[in-house]
């Protein structure tokens, strides 16, 4: 049976299809349902790359320099190291698939986290963790690297990384989440 996960507080939802650790790394696939006004902030990927193929709806693909706006069957595949960002600007549901590869157990676990932390009432009314420390260390397990405005942070970013390290943040989240 595939696990989906749901977040409570933005009421999105993902089914893993295709997990790293089944693939032997090759692959991480997921079925998204994406709910209007949601979205992730500009980011990057160093380690993998992500395409989306859009199953019902309409997503928002902004890129550096441009944005795309995917129907049902269309897709578009962000390499690694891109800026992007996905978005639901609609006012239904879109749901889509992402396919991230090489497949990564980081970026599973990181959605697993973040969908915990909203059911213990440990993030904002967007999703995002409340405790800077725990918001580094999911970045982190999550190959997910600020753009945009959000680089301006990314001194004091790096420094709550160094202390999440040290306070083996990531490992007591895995833990508690991910078991």
């Amino acid at each position: 049976m595939k696990e989906t996960i749901i977040n409570p507080v933005i009421r999105d939802e993902v089914t893993f299809t295709q997990t790293a650790a089944e693939t032997n790394g090759r692959i991480t696939s997921l079925l998204v349902k994406l709910m209007p006004g949601g979205g992730t902030p500009l980011h990057y990927h160093k380690n993998f790359s992500e395409t989306f193929n859009v199953v019902e709806g309409v997503l928002t693909l902004t890129l550096k320099d441009k944005k795309l706006t995917l129907f049902a069957g269309e897709k578009y595949t962000v390499e690694r190291n891109v800026v992007h960002r996905f978005s639901n600007e609609l006012d239904q549901p879109v749901v889509f698939t992402t396919v991230v590869l090489p497949g990564s157990t980081g970026f599973e676990n990181a959605l697993r986290i973040l969908y915990g932390l909203a059911a213990d009432g440990a993030t904002d009314a967007k999703g995002i963790p409340r405790n800077p420390l725990i918001l580094a260390a999911i970045s982190q397990i999550s190959d997910m690297h600020p753009a945009g405005i959000a680089v301006i942070f990314t001194p004091l970013f790096g420094l709550f990384s160094m202390l999440a390290r040290i306070s083996k943040t990531q490992e007591k989240l895995i833990r508690k989440y991910c078991a």
